[in-house]
């Protein structure tokens, strides 16, 4: 009788084997209200390190960390028409505190571009106080109707920076570097995700931005995920809250602003891009265990050279577990390091010790073979590249394969129907087009220019729609 499988497998139903490989690799479980979730330690530890990558890059780029209030005086969202508009089905708000009635309703944090701007119109008085550059990690809410770990829950983890500049060119310019700098390297050195970069259509732009710009990536199932956003918010906070500066010139002057985030929504896409019918596949430069060192059995032999081999492994700068659990069958430790995608696993045995071989078992691209012990050390670090570099071709060539250049509106909707995305003049398409699709739950995921970069102006000749089902 055949074994069942551990996760449902991808091709028979892709959002039941999400659900499985999240569950049987212990990154998160649904919380007790609705919508929210508790993330494991294996799944923290994932954003721990997305944190530590991300928070060195944005610091790179002169920006600070700071804290805001969790709760937020439902006054300061009216005061900028297009933000509270967007937001307001999602808010959830605080009408009682202390057993009394609130003077005011408080709104739990949905992102903070108000709060941070009843601040900034404090903190800049003068050109010398500009550029300012804050970043805050922290937790939101946004009330989600249908929700589904990492990717869509009520409540989630993220970082927010917030700009204010003295000129417009240089908010646009700050706003483009983060994507760039701050994102993208992230994205594909880290994270080993393969993306388009292009600017949101006026339907998908941030509410009170004059412009966003994403990173799209396609998942496993064809399917696109917005995976960051950086924001040109132009000075319509600024005018909201009065948020001036004194020029060179002696003139008062409205600052020029950005926002940008990316959130634990990424532990979904690393889960979407990286995953396959056995489990998680993690980028080694992400991952908190790159090297899992196994004994087979409990042999003190074995036991000892388990443990001096992670002492080497370390002291040569690996990120190493040991796993000497021997009361625990050896075959069910192993299925659970696969499930968790630790990029490879060292496995020692008796007769292994003998031969002065270990095992080898290389989680990306699969297969197990024997390698001398006194090699592993020297050989790990450039077989840690491979597996890395190997995850973001896999990644490149899926997105490649599954986009299809279009001329019609049909077109687009039948491509991106069959699970890929489709390409199409924007200037065939365009906003009437766009309602269109969006009819059939198909979004424009961003524009692009027809070189491949992110155009200047959205209505730029030239530009081209990328059309998708999305997540």
């Amino acid at each position: 009788m055949a074994k069942a499988p551990v996760l449902t497998p991808r091709a028979d139903d892709f959002p039941r084997w999400y659900q499985d490989l999240i569950n049987k690799a212990e990154l998160a479980e649904n919380g007790p209200v609705r919508g929210t979730m508790v993330i494991r330690p294996y799944g923290y530890g994932l954003w721990e390190r997305m944190q530590a990558e991300m928070d060195a890059r944005i610091k790179e780029t002169g920006t600070e960390n700071a804290y805001f209030p969790l709760l937020i005086p439902q006054s300061y969202l009216t005061r900028e028409a297009d933000h509270v508009e967007g937001f307001a089905p999602e808010l959830a708000v605080v009408t009682h505190g202390g057993g009394k009635e609130l003077e005011e309703p408080a709104v739990v944090r949905p992102t903070s571009e108000t709060i941070v701007n009843e601040y900034f119109s404090k903190w800049v008085q003068s050109y010398r106080d500009l550029p300012l550059l804050i970043n805050q990690w922290a937790n939101v809410v946004r009330w989600e109707l249908r929700p589904r770990l990492f990717l869509r829950t009520s409540e989630f983890l993220w970082q927010e920076g917030h700009t204010a500049h003295a000129t417009y060119e240089e908010a646009r310019d700050f706003a483009a570097r983060i994507q760039r700098e701050v994102y993208g390297d992230f994205l594909e050195n880290v994270l080993a995700i393969d993306f388009v970069s292009g600017r949101k259509t006026v339907k998908e732009r941030f509410a009170g931005a004059v412009n966003t710009l994403t990173l799209e990536s396609m998942m496993g199932d064809g399917k696109a995920l917005q995976m960051v956003t950086s924001h040109e918010l132009g000075q319509n906070f600024a005018k909201a809250f009065n948020t001036r500066y004194l020029s060179k010139e002696g003139t008062q002057e409205l600052v020029w602003q950005t926002s940008w985030g990316s959130t634990t929504r990424m532990i979904g896409a690393l889960v979407m891009t990286h995953g396959d019918d056995d489990g998680l596949r993690v980028p080694p430069r992400l991952a908190q265990v790159q090297v899992v060192v196994l004994a087979i059995k409990g042999d003190e032999a074995v036991l000892a050279k388990v443990r001096e081999l992670g002492d080497r492994l370390k002291a040569a700068g690996l990120r190493v577990r040991v796993d000497d659990r021997t009361d625990l069958p050896f075959g069910r430790r192993a299925v659970d390091w696969e499930l968790k995608g630790v990029p490879v696993r060292v496995e020692i045995g008796p007769r292994d010790l003998e031969n002065g071989t270990a095992m080898l078992a290389r989680r990306i691209p699969g297969g197990k073979e024997p390698v001398a012990i006194d090699a592993l050390v020297g050989l790990l670090p450039a077989v840690l590249e491979e597996d890395q570099a190997l995850l973001l071709k896999q990644s490149r060539e899926r997105r490649e394969s599954r986009t299809t250049d279009v001329s019609t509106i049909q077109e687009a909707a039948e491509a991106a129907a069959a699970d890929g995305w489709a390409r199409i003049p924007w200037a065939t398409l365009g906003e009437e087009g766009e309602a269109r699709l969006a009819e059939q739950s198909l979004t424009v995921r961003c524009l692009i220019a027809e070189d491949g970069s992110v155009p200047d102006d959205g209505d730029a000749p030239g530009n081209v729609a990328i059309v998708a089902r999305a997540y």
